[in-house]
């Protein structure tokens, strides 16, 4: 091969690298030209930002007085003061003696005694409880003649329980009198005293 060949050979390369070349970068060229014309057809809006929410205001300073300056005082010493009680005891005081009662009004003087006008006591009258437990004795009787010349009151003692009772309960029911007067005519009571005695029959 010639050497007028080979430079020949070269420059025909050299020619078709250029001519590729020149297609591929006008391709290019092209292609990037056409995406930039499809981006420009889009309006793209910004967002706008968000408006920040305003921090609440500060508090409202209040004038506030400072707190008054305590002065601590000194200390004081104090001597604890000994003091002795003397407790007298006291004798509690009698209480009074209760006024004495008055004497009872002074009973009316009898003028005339009452005088009996019925009622007895017989040997017939003994219970007969008595006589199976052998009771016997004399029971003296002190009762109380009213105005109307009954017995009102009655109390006797001296025999067996049942002896003594048993003189009472007869005397009220049956012994009557005529009431005793005092001087000026009038029926007044009268206390008097009679003495009933029980022997066991043989």
């Amino acid at each position: 091969m010639s050497t007028s060949k080979m430079v020949s050979i070269g420059a025909v390369a050299l020619l078709h690298i250029g001519v590729g070349y020149a297609l591929v970068t006008g391709l290019a060229y092209d292609a990037v030209k056409q995406a930039y014309e499809d981006l420009k057809t889009f309006d793209v809006q910004e967002e706008k930002p968000k408006e920040e929410e305003k921090p609440p205001p500060p508090p409202e300073k209040l004038d506030i007085p400072p707190p008054p300056k305590v002065t601590t005082p000194p200390p004081v010493n104090i001597t604890p003061i000994v003091t002795t009680n003397t407790i007298q005891p006291i004798t509690p005081s009698a209480p009074p003696a209760p006024p004495p009662p008055p004497p009872p009004p002074p009973a009316p003087r009898v003028a005339e005694k009452a005088t009996q006008r019925g009622g007895s006591i017989s040997d017939e009258d003994y219970p007969p409880s008595s006589i199976r437990n052998e009771e016997a004795g004399t029971s003296v009787a002190r009762f109380t003649i009213g105005t109307d010349g009954k017995v009102t009151s009655c109390n006797a003692s001296g025999a067996s329980p049942s002896l003594d009772a048993e003189t009472c309960k007869l005397i009220i029911r049956r012994f009557r009198f005529k009431p005793a007067k005092d001087e000026s005519g009038n029926p007044i009571e009268e206390s008097r005293t009679q003495r009933v005695t029980w022997r066991l029959p043989k």
